[in-house]
């Protein structure tokens, strides 16, 4: 009798010298039901979990590069501090900067949220957080914590379409 066949007859207790008739093929793999329930559990949590950071991340960027063209956010209430307004004022002066800024968040955003292409949205908006993220470290301290959800959602996003990035840190 092979491994499989004594493995099978012990999870199962089919008491039977061959677990399966002659001539008879089997595709019941060898782990118990609970555990097979649990990756399924586990399966089901990380969907949900990449359905969320991906609508996150759409809705946050889509609304913020709408933002940028007709004002759709209300204005903050406490003033920015001095550092953080010379920066916003320079890339509004620029005359392309902002308005390229607030296209990508809009488009990223729409990629996100239409669920194609999302390791495209996940590549366009990585360096607009890493720039966020410098600029609530740097400038704007009372933006922090959103910056850091938005590189957790982010890196979560990475992770799980990793396959598609791998090729891009391939030895040639």
């Amino acid at each position: 009798m092979s491994i499989p066949g004594v493995l099978e007859r012990r999870l199962y207790g089919t008491g039977r010298a061959t677990p399966v008739e002659p001539g008879e093929t089997t595709m019941q793999s060898l782990t118990s039901p609970r555990t097979a329930l649990n990756v399924e559990l586990s399966e089901a949590s990380r969907r949900a979990l990449q359905t969320f950071a991906r609508v996150s991340l759409g809705l946050i960027f889509f609304v913020a590069g709408l933002d940028g063209f007709i004002d759709v956010l209300p204005h903050p209430s406490k003033p920015l501090p001095e550092r953080a307004v010379l920066f916003a004022g320079a890339l509004i002066k620029s005359g392309f900067l902002f308005p390229m800024l607030k296209g990508t968040e809009l488009i990223a955003g729409a990629i996100f949220l239409s669920n194609r292409l999302v390791p495209l949205a996940v590549a366009m908006t990585a360096p607009v957080i890493v720039n966020m993220l410098a600029f609530h470290l740097f400038h704007a301290p009372d933006g922090r914590l959103l910056a850091l959800i938005l590189l957790a959602l982010e890196a979560f996003l990475a992770w799980t379409h990793r396959r598609v990035f791998w090729p891009l840190s391939a030895n040639r």
